[in-house]
């Protein structure tokens, strides 16, 4: 049983990582139409160009953290080689330097390009770390809470302290504000990496005569049918959380009309975040983890579409119905991820070969896509109906944004519980692998 320190220290990975994704999430889109000056229908589709490119790269990371042989291990070196470049690119990508029109554009796309396969570099073997701590399946959703309750701590940091920072430290600039920000939650960031790689070791180790080329390895993935499964469910459900999360700052600030509540907003649904995961190891202990997740994902589903009908008065309401939402939502996150380990486990058990890192990385690869798309259409949605930055929107676009914050993630919740319907790796048979697994060691 691992002991709790590491699960600490495995956890503050993922409070570094989410300084960067849920700002990146929160207030990238606002940041560039609103303060950087580009429309939201480039920026929409710059969001799915950048992280198509960039998701496309997740399983040649993946392939290439499971050559990886070093005296620390295949995962945890990349903590340390990839935290001064995940953090200066932070930076850059929330600098406004003055362009004209086109010149933006492009070096929005430079620097957001370079911050997503930094974001990669780091992350892919982030994740793949946390499926060679422990051989227990029991014990990986416990990992993953841990994981998840301090990353989602990481995501509040970002939620409380971004916009009163720019303020502070910008002086009036939101430019100046911006940029000092992020350099000083890129420092933080760093320092929790380094506190992660000191604090963990690998116990999972690739069969010594194991050679993993690339056509081979992407052979036995395809022949994983539950990994297929598990990515198609991953990328639902992150098109409906980027749509969610992007369009949360447009829909307190133009549809509720409460400028002055966004932070609070924001914050009260990381709040429900940080509960749900911290609640999924508790649910799975009564629950088998797969039945647990179709459950959530249709609860979560019914409180999008009861926050259809919440009017821009009802402000209690309105923050009550985010905080259910990322409550039910989140608590299904440590079960995703503890999946994915299951999913490498019975992938080996089936074909022979160990790819933990691949299988990581393709299913972030699926992460990415679902956060591309959901970016994407949130940036057409807009414009589509007409939004217009820092105006009082028409009733019309007013409409498109309570339509796209309820109405799109609730269905996307409900196709993710469709096609967990047809996963069969539940808690008795991923525990009849592992002692097979154990066999082979």
């Amino acid at each position: 049983m691992l002991s709790r320190t590491e699960k600490i220290a495995y956890g503050l990975g993922d409070t570094a990582s989410n300084i960067i994704f849920q700002t990146v999430m929160l207030f990238l889109a606002f940041f560039y139409t609103d303060i950087f000056g580009i429309s939201a229908a480039a920026v929409g589709t710059m969001f799915l160009v950048v992280r198509l490119i960039d998701a496309v790269t997740d399983p040649l990371m993946g392939l290439l953290t499971d050559k990886t042989r070093s005296r620390h291990g295949q995962f945890r070196p990349y903590l340390i080689w990839m935290a001064i470049p995940f953090a200066v690119f932070s930076v850059f990508a929330f600098t406004t330097p003055d362009f004209d029109d086109t010149g933006k554009l492009i070096y929005a796309y430079i620097t957001y390009t370079l911050l997503m396969l930094a974001y990669t570099a780091i992350n892919i073997p982030y994740s793949a770390l946390g499926g060679v701590l422990t051989e227990d399946p029991s014990e990986r959703v416990s990992v993953q809470s841990y994981r998840f309750v301090l990353g989602m701590l990481g995501g509040l940091l970002v939620t409380t302290c971004t916009l009163p920072l720019v303020n502070w430290l910008g002086n009036g600039s939101q430019v100046a504000g911006y940029q000092l920000t992020i350099a000083a939650l890129s420092l933080l960031g760093m320092l929790l990496f380094v506190l992660c790689f000191c604090g963990t070791k690998e116990r999972v180790k690739p069969p010594k005569q194991q050679q993993l080329a690339l056509r081979k390895a992407l052979k036995t993935l395809w022949q994983n049918e539950q990994w297929r499964r598990l990515s198609i469910a991953a990328a639902l459900v992150l098109t409906g959380i980027a749509l969610k999360n992007t369009l949360a700052v447009y829909y307190v600030k133009y549809y509720l009309l409460r400028d002055d509540l966004v932070t609070a907003f924001v914050s009260t649904g990381m709040v429900g975040n940080i509960i749900g995961c911290a609640l999924a190891q508790y649910v799975c202990r009564y629950m088998d983890k797969v039945n647990a997740y179709i459950s959530i994902q249709i609860l979560a589903a019914i409180v999008c579409i009861a926050a259809f009908w919440v009017s821009p008065e009802q402000l209690v309401a309105a923050f009550v119905m985010y905080f259910l939402w990322g409550l039910f939502l989140q608590m299904g996150t440590p079960m995703l991820w503890a999946k994915i380990a299951d999913v490498a486990d019975y992938g080996y058990w089936k074909t022979g070969v160990r790819a933990t890192g691949l299988v990581y990385s393709s299913v972030v690869f699926f992460i990415k896509f679902g956060l591309a798309l959901g970016g994407a259409i949130s940036g057409w949605w807009l414009a589509f109906y007409g939004y217009t930055p820092n105006q009082i929107q028409s009733e019309e676009a007013q409409h498109g944004i309570q339509l796209a914050f309820t109405i799109l993630p609730a269905l996307a919740s409900l196709l993710v519980a469709a096609v967990m319907l047809r996963y069969t790796l539940k808690q008795k048979r991923v525990q009849q692998i592992s002692e097979a697994l154990e066999q082979y060691s």
